[in-house]
């Protein structure tokens, strides 16, 4: 190990000695309203760039560079001595929307302290947590002169928007971001008692499906019954796309599919679940989906068709006795591996097209944001090593779970630089991420930080 050896209770000591100072540069970093979405706020993005910048050079990294991309810039640092192995931080800087407005109790981006929790949009994703990997590198160059790894840092600006330049940009610099194992500072815990590892997310292809009918909307007392009515075709479309028993019904769909294991599927159960309390969380009648599968299982490790919204026809107050020209409906199919995006939505359109029933067309048109599902193996050596640093902290093993979200950013790095990406952040599920009144605890922040220092010091241990 590089440096002076360093031990948990001077990391301890020296984050007490600092938190106060930390959580002031956290509130200052909150302020920066750095929205992704839209056009609005793109010198905030940059702004955000540029503190995040600033802040790594303050910590002792070196070669520090906010990277243009065409669209919202990522900030890249390094430290390198030759050590090995060499672990990529990744976090993101941007956040969502603060709408509707309205609905929180102190302005977005004015973060107010209360009861252990400072409340502002981007205080747990990610800033937050993407800030507590800076602060830990500090923390170790304070106490050894050194960092005990290789260190390099790749933080973004516009994964609220599905990263859309990341994968250019990563291709473009792998030599530079060439790494062992990247740690993801994106992410959360299952509990503030129970440790998780994120082991999966799955993938992401979208469609609109176009029905179009008589050349222009009809009167349906006059045309009804001797014309195909295009909505009532989309329905049949849509019911054509599943079974009464839950699975997909696209030829060639699960093809690709890697089966759960044994080993997976024992993993899984392992996870805290309470069905019941999941229905009443949601709002469900009950819960339905893929028969001969648990809920957690649909919900992670099992891919999907969801229709996410139809148009067509008079949607206003009252009756319009119309027959419509055309009907629209938008999919997305979550993707597990080994599925890829392009050739789930070839069979998608192939079977829209081949169920058209008569008298109408049908044209399918692919949208935006397709990515590839992520997965790494639970005994991977980097979550071996997160592990243990994670049972340090909480007093227990984590449980292995699996996000049925889309990381795109992760099956990038494992494409194009060959490693894979350990989850490793401090979010807790009630911190209303993506809502009104997002917040973060203190505790998770102080957690992070010590979280983030303990795997530095267990990385170069490991050795690779």
């Amino acid at each position: 190990m590089a440096g002076q050896p360093v031990t948990e209770l001077q990391l301890r000591q020296e984050l007490d000695r600092r938190f106060e100072g930390y959580l002031q540069e956290l509130l200052e970093f909150l302020r920066i309203p750095s929205v992704s979405a839209g056009d609005e706020r793109r010198g905030d993005v940059k702004r955000a760039a540029e503190w995040v910048a600033r802040r790594l050079a303050a910590a002792g990294l070196e070669q520090v560079e906010v990277l243009p991309t065409g669209g919202h810039p990522v900030v890249f640092a390094q430290r390198l001595r030759g050590r090995r192995p060499v672990v990529l931080w990744y976090g993101h800087f941007d956040t969502q929307p603060p709408d509707p407005e309205q609905a929180w109790e102190h302005p977005p981006f004015e973060p107010h302290v209360r009861e252990g929790r400072v409340y502002a949009r981007g205080a747990s994703d990610d800033k937050g947590n993407m800030l507590a990997p800076i602060l830990a590198m500090e923390l170790w160059l304070a106490l050894a002169g050194d960092l005990p790894v290789d260190v390099k840092c790749l933080f973004e600006g516009q994964e609220e928007i599905g990263s859309p330049q990341l994968p250019e940009l990563v291709a473009r610099e792998r030599q530079r971001l060439a790494c062992d194992l990247v740690v993801s500072a994106d992410g959360g815990q299952l509990s503030e008692q129970i440790p998780s590892l994120t082991v999966a997310s799955r993938g992401l292809c979208a469609l609109e499906v176009e029905v179009r009918g008589p050349a222009s909307d009809l009167h349906s007392g006059l045309h009804g019954g001797a014309v195909a009515n295009p909505i009532h075709a989309l329905c049949q479309l849509i019911a054509s796309l599943h079974g009464p028993d839950g699975r997909v019904r696209v030829a060639g769909f699960y093809d690709r599919v890697r089966p759960l294991s044994g080993q997976e599927r024992a993993l899984l159960a392992e996870v805290p679940f309470d069905e019941e309390a999941y229905r009443r969380q949601v709002g469900a009648v009950q819960l339905f989906g893929e028969e001969g599968y648990t809920t957690l299982e649909r919900l992670g490790a099992r891919p999907t068709v969801e229709v996410n919204g139809i148009q067509g026809g008079f949607q206003g107050e009252g009756i319009k006795t119309v027959l419509p020209s055309r009907a629209r409906a938008k999919l997305t199919s979550r993707l597990v591996a080994d599925q890829e995006p392009e050739e789930i939505l070839e069979l998608l359109r192939r079977h829209l097209e081949q169920h058209a029933p008569p008298g109408v067309q049908v044209q399918v048109r692919p949208l935006g944001g397709k990515a590839r599902p992520y997965l790494i193996p639970h005994d991977h050596w980097g979550n071996r090593v997160a592990a243990r640093v994670l049972e340090q902290l909480f007093g227990r093993r984590p449980v292995f779970t699996r996000t049925g979200g889309t990381v795109p950013v992760y099956e990038l790095f494992l494409r194009h630089l060959g490693a894979y990406t350990v989850t490793f952040g401090f979010g807790l599920p009630d911190e209303n991420i993506h809502a009104p009144n997002e917040f973060f605890r203190l505790a998770s922040f102080r957690r992070a930080i010590l979280g983030h220092a303990l795997l530095l010091g267990a990385l170069a241990d490991q050795g690779g």
